[in-house]
This record gives structure tokens, sequence and C-alpha cells, in this order.
């Protein structure tokens, strides 16, 4: 999948399903600095993707300030080839003060086991 550059940042394109829903995201920041991994409580709720009633909400901290988040069980997460089932992302507001739709985050990719090649601006599975 090709990295897109924006305001000097990497991008990707997400899909994220849960059930018969399913969210694009066009626009998710590839972070190897965030541990998890983070998407827009709105875009979600559009898509009609809610986290359980039993989830679980908590603050986090980065270089961005505090904010509170949910923990959202969603049954795939996908970055073009890269996949994973049956994964946890977080829901919040992602108001960092330019256009972003999620941050795509070091749990993904090291799950994942994704080769970042920025020489070839792609992110892809080792192999």
């Amino acid at each position: 999948m090709k990295i897109k550059v924006q305001d000097r940042l990497p991008f990707v394109s997400v899909t994220i399903r849960q059930g018969d829903r399913s969210l694009i995201l066009e626009n998710v920041l590839l972070d190897t600095g965030s541990a998890g991994c983070i998407f827009s409580t709105d875009k979600l709720r559009e898509a009609g993707i809610h986290p359980h009633s039993t989830a679980r909400i908590r603050r986090i901290r980065g270089v961005g300030g505090e904010e509170a988040v949910v923990d959202t069980a969603v049954d795939e997460v996908s970055a073009g080839k890269l996949s994973l089932k049956d994964f946890t992302i977080e829901a919040g507001a992602v108001d960092y003060g330019f256009d972003i739709e999620g941050i795509l985050g070091f749990d993904f990719l090291q799950q994942t086991g994704a080769v970042i090649d920025l020489s070839a601006m792609e992110i892809r599975a080792a192999g």
C-alpha cells in the first residue's frame, strides 16, 4: 500500500469492519510512536461501529496532550494487505489541529509484521 505525504507526515488508508458494517478511512496517520490505534469516534459512529456496552473508557497521553478514549473491539482492521482480525482499537476525538481520521499505531504494525519502506513510500508485509 502506498504511503501518501500530507503536511510532511505519512498517511495511509485503513478499513475497519465490525459485523456487517465497514468503514474506509483515507486519512490515517502512520505513527510508529503511537502505542495504539485510535480512530475518530464521529467517523466510527457514522458507519454504525460502536463500542460494546462493557467497553472501557480511559485516558491516553501523547505529544498532542491527553484525551479520553473508548476501547472498541472490531472484527477486522486492515491497511492494504496487512490485516488483523478480532482487534481492539481506541475511539476518540482525534482533534490534533489538522485533518486526520485516525492513527495507525505500533500495536497494529508490530502484530502484522509491517515493513515501512520509505524509499518506495509503501507499507507491506515482510517477505
